[in-house]
């Protein structure tokens, strides 16, 4: 069954960046295939973009934008509102780039600022909120997010977007995703 991901993000954060970089780790396993694209215009650094990866075990030819999604990523939490809810397939999940904390249980949360200005010393906070992903979502794993870092970005930022990964996922160990 196809999973599909919705990616919030403001452009220069790596929204699209993140969607490939999935992709290609799902992908990198026999019978996984994804689809990822972004939805952009003309829009210029700052503003409002979203991005989509699609997961399957059988190639992904669908090539429309997600409106119901199993799970819905916020790289910038000024985007995100507890409406965008209904946008979720039931039992789907809201990961949010975000200080706050919220009762609902399908809103995960994790400081992924805080490990960006840390690690990667600028703002974006993309392989950050890709390795929350990794975390929560059985269908991938870090290893397999490492290994299209390395595959797909380019090498001077191999060890700093590696160590952020795995600083996310230490952190959602730890109870940081509630």
């Amino acid at each position: 069954m196809m999973v599909n991901i919705r990616w919030h993000g403001r452009g220069g954060q790596g929204a699209f960046t993140a969607a490939r970089l999935l992709g290609a780790a799902y992908s990198s396993h026999e019978n996984k295939y994804a689809l990822a694209f972004p939805s952009f215009g003309p829009e210029r650094r700052g503003a409002p973009i979203q991005a989509f990866t699609k997961l399957d075990t059988k190639p992904v030819v669908n090539r429309s934008e997600v409106d119901k999604a199993d799970y819905i990523i916020f790289l910038d939490d000024t985007l995100f509102t507890e409406g965008i809810l209904t946008e979720l397939k039931q039992g789907g999940k809201v990961l949010l780039n975000t200080k706050q904390s919220f009762e609902n249980p399908r809103v995960l949360t994790i400081n992924a600022d805080s490990i960006a200005a840390e690690i990667l010393k600028q703002p974006i906070t993309n392989t950050i909120m890709l390795g929350a992903f990794a975390s929560v979502f059985d269908g991938i794993n870090l290893d397999d997010i490492k290994e299209a870092i390395r595959l797909f970005m380019p090498k001077k930022l191999h060890e700093k977007n590696i160590a952020a990964v795995e600083q996310a996922a230490t952190q959602i160990n730890r109870g940081v995703l509630l």
